[in-house]
């Protein structure tokens, strides 16, 4: 001990044993140096108690201070508060685990008073004569021994007056306390080395620990017994960390870190109407949707584990019964029956009359059955509501989850594809390839189905005939259908709607509210905003009336739609902008892409940048609106640009004007151009001897007959005639400017034909108010066929356009002088009409919102549409090739009647369902059938029979282009459709390779090996049986002339597969034999 004049330190020695240390070393002397406190003047004495850890000191501070030495005797592994109580627990190499009282902090024990020099007090002091210990404020309450070898860990209970410990001893220790004592209620035992932490569950009666024999253990507070394991194969675990709110522990290891979850979070649901039941806190619960009644109907406490919660619930609707599935002893499933509302308060358990069994899956099939999965033995066992056995399936894939698939059908889930399966039939009906599915979403009427994976959504119809899938790259928690805008079962499009704080799970989506369940399996709604997906909806089905009450009564237009509508390559995406957006410099660039001029010319003079009139100018030229073009050359002061528009225009008058400007400018080249252009001689000859070139001057006037003016610029020149004998002579010239026959400077030049939008004309006309919301249907709202269009079919029967040298121009350029006297048409039509009047929906535009078929938009004339339609069904890019279908179907579907000579004819739509009379169900007539498709196939075949591939190949390629547009009626027609396809395919490929064999063959002889790969490829291609006996016999000639007799052995063997006629068999049985002896 050594004393200071105003201070004390304290030493402390001691020894430890070697069984606390981690290693077995020599047990070392250790010396702790402690600074108790700093006495305001000199320490005058000191003692400690012989037997107790106190000590006495006193000075000329007037006070004598009693300090008590308290602590652990060892390296401390861990201290953690109370969560509610002023205590700390500690846990020691010393082998002990300390409860400490740390109330003092909370009442304050520190007090200031005077004594000492200086007039300041010591720590603890309250007046003369009264002392106080170092450590008042901390004192040990309890002192917990039981352990064997030093303890790692310490840790208090939630709720209960627990406490635990983990220790090197690998046994984990419960300690409850009073108040006035605490004391060793029970172990756990199972760890094989030494146990690094341990901690109470926050929420349930479980303890998790891990330990340096590489595992973390979960175990059950109540039995003390271990309920699960987790094991590493390399590294030990130190440290363990729960989340306070959220499902998610954390265990440190040798390598780092990992995080778990330890249940299942996602609440077991089923949702039948507007009810939706679920499982909470082992409880089966039902809430209504439409007025939040929330009340419990049984309990499944008793179901499996009770830690562990039901996987998954199906609800049977008839007989008001409910299928739960829970992981627990390999996977359990419970059938009980709900009542429908508690009885005195009390629920019923489910195990009073439940049916218990094993398997993995179970769902309800049909009213009263319903599918079991047992993965072990791979085997769906049907049974009955008495849980007996009436019939069992051996799965036709390795199905790691069932689910409903319609009645009486299982959808079966493998690792890499979605079985469709027919019960009662024992058969396959379809099957997807697609990742895992974890859940199925069906829509409210059972017409389509999602898949949910892991990180993938396929969307399919009921029969899986057909479907799309898209790729998301964070994980799929739930899914729900949209029912009020669900119709296609293909995507256009996916994204963010809204997010959110925590992770849910949806049950219903009802107009702009989500109904979901949280992670505690409460219902919760939210309420989002559906627009943006709802317009995306509209814009791909064509339903502009709803896309521009979208428009006028939200907020949803902004850069991030335009540049959507941009990227899917909608026409409509710039106009619509155009009209809403109100950035100047966008406002132009948006009516430059559109050809807008009216509005890029207002803009433009808003803006007034060189840049912007130079584009202005470009797009007006480009339409044939010279006078824009004039005005921005003349903003943008371009004088050349401006002369050669004059020239063009004819407008001599300003061409002189332009000759003055330049003289006052002085730029003589633009004068000698604008002379040049006006056919003005002497004004060139002006310029030439202004800037001193007398001899051009000269030859000028003299080519031109001006032989008085070429002496007097001889003269002015100081030259006579001799000087100039050496230039050679030239004839006169003959050139003169041409007549103007009809001036065009006050006339607009034909413009490029850009049609009429329907958001212009409604936007302009202001026909849908903002009030009036279009009803959400699942038809699709259409849009007029061009009048042009009949046009351009006229066109087509007096001249012969090649598609590859016209290209393919879909609206004529006749469509404004043919829609010219529409002014006094409608006004005509008002006053037959009456003020006010409209003339009802036109045929084609019910066509084109009755169908979702490319073909019926082509039979309406609504081109546009149809190619969108071609694109997102087909992927189709080139319509060139198209253009003699599209006008064969159209002319196909209108007739015209002549009823008097002198009036134009009537034209008369021709339907396909001539009988109804529902404006909602009409549909053009089917122009071809897929039965006339299958002839044209026919004859494909008949001319390569007769070795005509040519006519073959444009057969079978206008085969493939017609099926594009045929109309199917059923799923028969449907299956007949694939057939067809899949054969014109395979016979296109095969006749071109044949076809490119053929030219090889005679374009370069000595390329045997490319003859070769083609003849093989040939007899690759699925071809129907003598087709392929002429491929494969081909293939044998071409390998036998290049002496390659295995392989033509090879096609050979093929060839008698077949059965072909005998004498082909006796050709052909030489070839194996020379191979055999080979």
């Amino acid at each position: 001990m050594g004393v200071y004049s105003y201070g004390i330190i304290a030493w402390e020695f001691w020894s430890t044993d070697s069984k606390n240390t981690r290693v077995n070393k020599p047990a070392p002397l250790y010396i702790r140096e402690q600074p108790l406190i700093v006495p305001i003047g000199p320490v005058r004495g000191v003692a400690i108690h012989p037997t107790r850890a106190l000590l006495v000191t006193g000075g000329d501070d007037y006070k004598i201070k009693v300090w008590v030495l308290t602590g652990h005797s060892h390296y401390v592994m861990s201290a953690q508060f109370h969560p509610k109580e002023d205590l700390v627990v500690s846990a020691s190499m010393d082998q002990t685990v300390r409860v400490w009282d740390i109330s003092g902090l909370r009442k304050g024990s520190q007090h200031s008073g005077g004594g000492g020099p200086g007039g300041h007090s010591g720590v603890g002091s309250s007046g003369p004569g009264a002392f106080e210990t170092f450590d008042s404020f901390s004192t040990v309450k309890y002192v917990l021994e039981g352990h064997d070898r030093g303890v790692n860990s310490a840790m208090f209970h939630p709720t209960l007056p627990l406490i635990i410990s983990a220790a090197d001893d690998r046994v984990i220790k419960i300690w409850r306390m009073s108040e006035t004592k605490a004391w060793e209620v029970d172990s756990c035992r199972g760890h094989f080395n030494n146990v690094s932490s341990a901690l109470f569950h926050p929420k349930h009666e479980l303890i998790v620990s891990c330990g340096e024999d590489k595992t973390v253990r979960v175990w059950d507070l109540a039995k003390r017994t271990a309920i699960q394991t987790f094991r590493r194969e390399h590294d030990r675990f130190w440290i363990l960390a729960a989340h306070p709110n959220l499902n998610l522990f954390a265990a440190g290891h040798d390598s780092g870190l990992i995080v778990f979850k330890l249940e299942r979070e996602r609440p077991a649901f089923s949702v039948h109407q507007d009810t939706l039941y679920y499982v909470r806190d082992k409880y089966v619960r039902s809430y209504d949707i439409n007025t939040g009644a929330d009340i419990g109907l049984l309990s499944v406490r008793k179901f499996g584990s009770p830690y562990v919660p039901p996987r998954t619930l199906s609800f049977n609707p008839a007989e008001r019964a409910i299928i739960l599935t829970i992981s627990s002893d390999n996977g359990l499933y419970e059938l009980a029956s709900l009542q429908q509302q508690a009885q005195g308060g009390e629920l019923k358990d489910s195990s009073v009359d439940g049916k218990k069994g094993n398997g993995q899956s179970a769902i309800f099939v049909a009213r009263n059955r319903f599918a079991v999965l047992d993965k072990t033995k791979q085997m769906i066992e049907i049974r009955d509501l008495s849980n007996t056995i009436v019939k069992t399936i051996k799965a036709p894939v390795v199905t790691n989850e069932i689910f409903y698939g319609g009645t009486a059908s299982l959808i079966l889930s493998s690792t890499t594809s979605v079985v469709l399966y027919d019960i009662q039939q024992g058969k396959t009906l379809a099957e997807i390839n697609s990742p895992p599915v974890k859940y199925v979403v069906w829509s409210a009427d059972n017409s389509l189905v999602a898949l949910l994976g892991k990180h993938t959504i396929t969307v399919a119809n009921k029969n899986f005939s057909s479907h799309s899938f898209v790729h998301e790259t964070i994980r799929i928690k739930s899914g729900a259908w949209d029912d009020s805008v669900t119709n296609g079962v293909y995507f256009s499009d996916h994204g963010v709607i809204c997010t959110l704080d925590n992770p849910v799970y949806l049950t219903r989506i009802k107009g702009k509210t989500v109904h979901c369940l949280d992670r505690a399996a409460r219902p919760r709604t939210i309420t989002f905003d559906p627009t943006e997906y709802r317009f995306k909806l509209a814009l791909l089905k064509n339903n502009y009336e709803e896309m521009l009450y979208i428009i006028r009564t939200s907020t949803l237009l902004g850069q991030s739609i335009i540049a959507y509508l941009q990227q899917k390559g909608f026409p409509e995406a710039r106009v619509i902008a155009l009209h809403f957006v109100q950035d100047t410099n966008t406002r132009f660039e948006l009516a430059i892409e559109c050809g807008n001029l009216d509005v890029a010319l207002e803009t433009a003079k808003e803006i007034d940048r060189t840049e912007c009139w130079d584009r202005l100018a470009q797009q007006a030229l480009k339409q044939g609106h010279h006078k824009i073009a004039e005005k921005a050359y003349q903003q943008m002061k371009n004088f050349d640009k401006l002369s050669f528009l004059y020239l063009a225009t004819g407008s001599t008058d300003k061409l002189s004007k332009m000759q003055k400007i330049a003289d006052a400018r002085g730029d003589p080249m633009s004068r000698f151009h604008n002379a040049l252009y006006a056919g003005d001689v002497k004004g060139r000859i002006s310029v030439l001897r202004d800037v001193g070139l007398h001899p051009l001057a000269y030859l000028t006037a003299k080519t031109n007959g001006l032989d008085e003016l070429a002496a007097e610029i001889l003269e002015a020149a100081g030259l006579t005639e001799t000087d100039v004998d050496d230039v050679p002579s030239f004839p006169s010239s003959t050139f003169a400017s041409p007549p103007i026959i009809t001036t065009t400077t006050n006339l607009t030049w034909p413009s490029i034909s850009t049609g009429e939008n329907f958001f212009d004309r409604a936007l302009r006309e202001g026909k849908l108010e903002a009030g009036a919301e279009p009803g959400y249907a699942n038809g699709d709202a259409g849009v007029g066929a061009s009048s042009a269009l009949d046009d351009w079919a006229r066109d087509e029967e007096h001249v012969e356009e090649n598609p590859e040298e016209g290209g393919w121009d879909l609206e004529a350029g006749e469509d404004f002088e043919i829609n010219a006297p529409a002014a006094h048409g409608e006004s005509a039509e008002d006053e037959e009409l009456g003020a006010g009047a409209a003339p009802g929906i036109s045929e084609v535009e019910l066509w084109v919102r009755n169908s979702q078929l490319a073909a019926d938009h082509v039979a309406a004339g609504s081109f546009e549409t149809a190619m969108q339609l071609l694109n997102h069904q087909f992927g189709v890019v080139n319509f060139a090739l198209l253009k003699p279908t599209f006008i064969s179907i159209y002319r196909s579907s209108h007739t015209y009647l002549s009823p008097v000579a002198s009036l134009p004819p009537l034209q008369l739509h021709v339907r396909r369902n001539i009988t109804e009379s529902s404006t909602s169900r009409v549909l053009p007539v089917a122009a071809r059938s897929l039965q006339h498709v299958r002839s044209e196939l026919a004859e494909g075949y008949r001319l390569v029979s007769g070795n005509k591939l040519s006519e073959a190949q444009a057969t079978f390629r206008s085969v493939l282009q017609a099926l594009l547009l045929v109309v199917l009626s059923s799923d028969d027609e449907a299956k007949l459709w694939r057939e067809t396809v899949t054969a014109a395919r395979e016979y296109l490929l095969g006749v071109s390779i044949e076809l490119e064999r053929r030219r090889v063959a005679e374009v370069e002889p000595d390329n045997a090996r490319r003859n070769l790969e083609l003849a093989a490829y040939f007899t690759q291609c699925e071809l129907q049986p003598p087709h392929m006996q002429i491929a494969l016999r081909s293939a044998i000639g071409v390998f036998t002339k290049a002496n390659n007799h295995a392989h033509a052995a090879r096609f050979a063997k093929r060839l008698l597969d077949l059965k072909p006629d005998p004498k082909i068999v006796a050709q052909v049985s030489g070839n194996i034999y020379v191979d055999d002896i080979v």
